[in-house]
Formats: C-alpha cells, sequence, structure tokens
C-alpha cells in the first residue's frame, strides 16, 4: 500500500522514501482513528499527510512518554536542539533526520509556512514546564500550537476553494484537542497537567485537588458537560470548512471529525466516568463511518479527480 502511495506521490528517491514510511508507520502505530481517515485521501496526498503527522508525534513522544528516563530538563534540551535543527533545516531545504527529510520536502512541496512549526515547537516546549492553564485564553496559546496549526498545515495537501476554510481547520483542530482533554483528564493528572481551565473549572466548584482525587463528583461531571459543549461548537463552526476543500479530500476530514468528537460522545455514555474508565469510538463504530466514507470518496475522485497530488513543486528529491 505505501509503495503505491508513494508511486502515486510522485516519491522516487530511496532515501525520502524510506522517511515517508517511518513516518506513515508512526501514524499507523500512534494514531490509528487518523490513519483509518487517511487511507480515504487520494493515494497521492497521504504521504504529505503521514509525514505532518508524523513530525507532530516524533516531537509529542518525548513530551509525553512517561517511562522515558529523561529529566524534564533533559527532554526540553532535546527539544530545544531537535526543533532548532528541524527550523533550520527547513531554512536549507533538506534534512538528514531520518523524520524530518520527508517533513522539508512535504513543507517545500506545498509551500506551508515555517510559522506553523514553530508555534508547534513552541507549544511543545510548553508542555514541558506549565502544568496548568488559568483561562482559556492562556489554553489557547499551548492549544494554537499543538493543534489548531496541525489544521492550517494539511490544509494546503487538502487543497481549499476558500481563504476560510483555514480558519475552519484551526475549529477542527482545536476541537479534537479539547475532546482528547475531556477523556484524558486521569492520565493528564499522571503525567502533572491539568488542561481543563482552572477559572472554568472554578464556575462549578471544582479544584484541583477535586480532580486529583479521582472520583468523578456531579460537580466534575458538570464541568466536563460544559467543556464538551465547546467541543460541539467548535465542530459545528468546522463543518463549514469541509465543503471548502477539494472534494477528494472532504470525506478524510469529515470522518475525522465525526470519529474525533466523537470522543466526547463516549465520555457523555460512560456518564463522565473518566477516573475510572476510558472513553474511546468502538470499532464497530469507525467501520460504519468508514465503510459508507470510503464508497463516497471513490465516487468523489471519479467523478473531480485526485486534485493535485504531486504539490507546487515536482522535484522527488
Amino acid at each position: 500500500m505505501s509503495s503505491r502511495d508513494l508511486d502515486a506521490a510522485g516519491i522516487t528517491d530511496p532515501e525520502l522514501r524510506s522517511s515517508y514510511e517511518l513516518c506513515r508507520q508512526l501514524n499507523a502505530a500512534h494514531g490509528k482513528t487518523y490513519y483509518l481517515a487517511t487511507l480515504l485521501l487520494p493515494q497521492g496526498k497521504r504521504p504529505y499527510v503521514h509525514a505532518l503527522y508524523g513530525f507532530a508525534r516524533y516531537a509529542d513522544e518525548i513530551v509525553d512518554d512517561l517511562a522515558s528516563t529523561l529529566t524534564e530538563q533533559q527532554k526540553a534540551d532535546w527539544l530545544m536542539t531537535w526543533g532548532q535543527t528541524f527550523l533550520d533545516d527547513l531554512d536549507k531545504g533538506q534534512s538528514t533526520d531520518a523524520v524530518c527529510r520527508a517533513v522539508i520536502d512535504t513543507v517545500q512541496r506545498w509551500e506551508i509556512p515555517k510559522s506553523h512549526f514553530e508555534a508547534f515547537l513552541h507549544s511543545m516546549q510548553m508542555d514541558l514546564t506549565v502544568t496548568h492553564y488559568q483561562t482559556f485564553d492562556d489554553l489557547y496559546e499551548y492549544v494554537y500550537g499543538s493543534a489548531a496549526v496541525i489544521g492550517l498545515q494539511m490544509v494546503p495537501i487538502l487543497e481549499p476553494t476558500s481563504p476560510e476554510a483555514a480558519e475552519k481547520a484551526k475549529d477542527l483542530g482545536v476541537a479534537f484537542q479539547l475532546a482528547n482533554f475531556v477523556r484524558d483528564v486521569r492520565e493528564d493528572l499522571d503525567r502533572g497537567r491539568v488542561y481543563l481551565p482552572l477559572d472554568e473549572l472554578a464556575k462549578f466548584g471544582v479544584t484541583r485537588a477535586d480532580l486529583q482525587a479521582r472520583v468523578a463528583t456531579p460537580e466534575i461531571k458538570n464541568a466536563l458537560r460544559y467543556q464538551i459543549s465547546r467541543v460541539k461548537d467548535l465542530e459545528e463552526r468546522s463543518r463549514l470548512g469541509i465543503e471548502m476543500l477539494h472534494p477528494s479530500s472532504q470525506d478524510c476530514i469529515e470522518a475525522a471529525r465525526v470519529l474525533y468528537c466523537g470522543i466526547v460522545d463516549e465520555v457523555e455514555k460512560i456518564d463522565y466516568e473518566v477516573f475510572t474508565k476510558r472513553a474511546s469510538v468502538p470499532i464497530t463504530r469507525r467501520l460504519r463511518v468508514a465503510g459508507p466514507a470510503w464508497v463516497r470518496a471513490r465516487r468523489a475522485r471519479s467523478r473531480y479527480g485526485p486534485g493535485r497530488v504531486r504539490g507546487l513543486h515536482q522535484n522527488s528529491g
């Protein structure tokens, strides 16, 4: 499958193909729902999406790996060095890093702004020092770099028909991230972090100490309900943006929207018991979404073509 995708994308250089394949493996191993959605894209677009995911996941693994033997300072030093090397390589247009080689190729082909990656790396640095956020505005600084820019990186590959698509992509990326925060309260506490704004928790009589007690009290459930309403509002705002993408890309993002934002539906189904249960979208629902979406995606490609599959620059490295 991956070789055909790389062929369709016009990626012929062996080292570059190896880098893209590594990114695909990172996607498949760590983002199963997202990976499933990428299979709805035209073959020639998939490697670029895998490269962007691989970059984000590679950095995030260093920050979030609970089993790591690195100290927080060592993680910060590694991330700063790796991130600056990537930005320098981005300016040079080439990299020897196994993951970054494909990412830089993707950036060049699709003319993705460097600022998106600077914002992402800034948020990864924040994750090593910031353990809570007082307000949603404070949180948004982190979420912009960790989630909104991921949507913005993707937009050129998905070929928007309107500049408004970028704003909608930001909304959807933030919705995905906030849905994860609601689901992962327990895991985040294990890492010493709280991603629910403290002032919003206080409105429902909830403190950080209450969360650390790990009992889903009525007050905590009400606070989670409030957070879920924001996810659903952002999700609804983002839907119009999907219609602003090339028809061959729409079903991928629609499936991702339904499945990722569906996390909060599963939290509701377990009655907000996030400390004792992990909400997840059942495989049966994934298949119910993916099956019809695959049929629609094939029809869209047949009717409208795959769009540009080699980006703006045709050099394959």
